[in-house]
């Protein structure tokens, strides 16, 4: 299934699933099943609520609406943890000027720097370096503490598209990256999360690429993760435990705009998209604070 968290033209916030047959559609779930929670995180930690939306999904009688009424919530809207990646990627890593590194880089995010899809990222009064990265995430959906490569997988509750937008200047400020990936409304994610038994295992094997105003940037494959997403939940759980509603972000590819001859940041009135094949297409506008 692909599970979208929304709000409505009342501001009510519900879940739903999109239409198999149409994806400009969806079925609102909880218009459906009354007794589905109103949320994403209650959702994916139950094999049997999932399994009832599934059902909301296939009912003849569902309520089904379209994609083009709502405003998009990110699919976990106050995540637990959100563990980001850095230097998965080779030829990211060179772009860079990083050797090709033993062990990855990991930074976090807080929650207020999230912000949905179709809504803008937001460039601050502070910077004109808004640069995008293109990434798959992934929220996990039991908890597991020092996975192994044969169970880590069995966490996910589904993969989504992250756009990691970075403050250059601010994230350069110190030898820690965290300043300036933590601006407010900077990391674009959504539009939905798809289950894993829609995608191949670890999503391995996936198209993904940036654009900007349609120009492509970045144009990749995760199939090129120096560590995939079972390696990579091995490595944060030999630290901290993941719980349901954590997010990882898992690294971008070689194309980013600083790296760039000359450098290309982010403006206001741009439109910057990410998509990951099998999973769907990110788009943000560009606006100052």
């Amino acid at each position: 299934m692909k599970l979208i968290s929304f709000s409505n033209h009342n501001g009510q916030s519900s879940i739903g699933a999109l239409c198999k047959n149409n994806p400009s559609e969806f079925v609102d779930l909880c218009a459906t099943d009354a007794t589905l929670p109103h949320n994403l995180l209650a959702l994916i930690q139950s094999p049997k609520l999932l399994d009832r939306a599934a059902a909301a999904l296939s009912n003849p009688k569902a309520a089904v609406k379209k994609l083009s009424d709502i405003s998009f919530n990110a699919p976990i809207d106050r995540p637990g943890k959100i563990i980001c990646m850095g230097l998965n990627y080779a030829d990211h890593a060179k772009e860079g000027g990083n050797a090709r590194p033993e062990y990855p880089s990991f930074f976090m995010r807080g929650p207020s720097s999230l912000t949905s899809h179709g809504s803008p990222l937001i460039r601050p009064k502070v910077s004109d370096k808004l640069d995008y990265e293109a990434e798959l995430a992934f929220v996990v959906g039991k908890t597991i503490r020092n996975a192994t490569l044969e169970n880590a997988l069995d966490c996910v509750a589904g993969y989504s598209v992250f756009n990691d937008g970075s403050i250059r200047d601010y994230q350069r400020k110190t030898t820690q990256w965290t300043i300036g990936k933590n601006f407010d409304k900077t990391g674009a994610f959504g539009p939905w999360l798809v289950t894993p038994d829609e995608l191949p295992p670890g999503c391995d094997g996936l198209n993904i690429q940036s654009r900007l105003n349609g120009q492509v940037m970045q144009n990749a494959n995760t199939k090129d993760f120096l560590w995939g997403v079972a390696e990579t939940i091995v490595l944060i759980s030999e630290c901290m435990t993941l719980e349901p509603g954590d997010l990882v972000i898992t690294g971008t590819p070689a194309g980013v705009g600083y790296a760039r001859t000359p450098p290309v940041f982010m403006k206001p009135g741009d439109i910057c998209e990410i998509e990951i094949e099998s999973i769907g297409v990110l788009s943000n506008s560009i606006a100052d604070e």
